[in-house]
């Protein structure tokens, strides 16, 4: 699809956030990325999907194109505000430090790049909570902060820390 990310990693090439994550996972384990409890496991999965299925396509640049240069920052707004509105009603329910629980799970890996996006379309984060307490706790992590899309060397210039 030409999309990003994709991953060269042990003589093969991974595309899709989660089947990258997930592979990371069940090859480098350390630190897991998954709840050893089945039900915390399938909290980690619902948030991830919901973000990498149900809200971020929508702001792809090829679905952006598509609504029109005067439509792009409603369109994505609408589809952040709407996916932000279910999620922050499940973290009530699961998060503690991070998205389930006390430990940095795959949720917080989808989590924290979605936030980027909400700020980058200018989504007014006042009515979620706690989406913008998790997010703010994982931003002080060194591994989030290097790696947060305005501080990656493609990233264009006006969208730069």
């Amino acid at each position: 699809m030409k999309q990003v990310p994709a991953l060269k990693i042990d003589g093969i090439t991974i595309g899709q956030s989660l089947a990258i994550i997930e592979y990371l996972e069940e090859t480098r384990p350390t630190p897991p990325l998954l709840p050893q409890d089945p039900k915390k496991r399938a909290s980690v999965r619902m948030i991830s999907d919901l973000i990498t299925a149900g809200i971020q396509p929508l702001q792809n640049l090829s679905v952006l194109k598509e609504v029109g240069q005067e439509n792009q920052l409603p369109w994505a707004q609408k589809a952040i505000i709407s996916g932000f509105d279910a999620l922050e009603r499940i973290l009530q329910s699961t998060a503690g430090k991070y998205c389930v629980g006390d430990q940095v799970s795959m949720a917080d890996l989808c989590l924290a790049p979605q936030v980027a996006n909400a700020e980058r379309f200018k989504v007014d984060l006042t009515p979620y909570p706690t989406i913008s307490r998790i997010n703010k706790t994982l931003l002080a992590l060194e591994a989030f902060r290097v790696s947060h899309p305005c501080r990656q060397p493609d990233t264009p210039a006006e969208l730069r820390a």
